[in-house]
């Protein structure tokens, strides 16, 4: 237990840019309805599934659409 409160100032700040990836990316995905690959469905399923960072990931790389 004590090895955690170790890592505690480490791992805090670690899920709060998690979590805050994750919801900018469950609201973009929401707001917008053109993706260069894939469906919404599938690119929520990616992102919460893979919530450790690589679901947001593949998602700004591979399926979100350049503003125009």
């Amino acid at each position: 237990m004590d090895k955690i409160k170790e890592f505690l100032p480490f791992l805090i700040p670690l899920v709060i840019v998690q979590f805050g990836l994750l919801a900018y990316t469950i609201h973009h995905i929401l707001t917008h309805d053109n993706y260069r690959r894939g469906s919404r469905g599938l690119w929520l399923v990616v992102a919460i599934v893979g919530m450790q960072f690589w679901g947001s990931i593949l998602y700004f790389v591979l399926a979100k659409q350049e503003e125009e």
